[in-house]
């Protein structure tokens, strides 16, 4: 068995508007997901919170970056092209 997998995530052309849903979608459920893990952690009192403050931060920045980005392609009529590949690989316990 292979120790590593490669998921064709995101993968065609888009609209801005659609763009935006697609990458809103999965930088928000990033956002979500580490709001949870710093809830989760202050609520154990372990855990790295620093972590997950400085991705919500990132992300939330990604957000406005894109927000920006997106509005000057729907001025200019721009279509995007978007992919995107998730890569897995298995590192051993230890």
């Amino acid at each position: 068995m292979e120790n590593k997998l490669t998921i064709k995530l995101i993968e065609g052309n888009f609209l801005p508007n659609e763009a935006g849903k697609v990458l809103f979608s999965l930088i928000n459920s990033k956002i979500d997901y580490h709001n949870l893990e710093h809830f989760s952690a202050q609520e154990r009192s372990d855990g790295d919170l620093e972590h997950s403050k400085q991705r919500i931060e990132y992300l939330k920045n990604c957000n406005e970056k894109l927000s920006a980005f997106l509005k000057i392609a729907a001025q200019n009529q721009n279509h995007f092209e978007i992919t995107g590949d998730i890569q897995i690989r298995m590192i051993e316990k230890g």
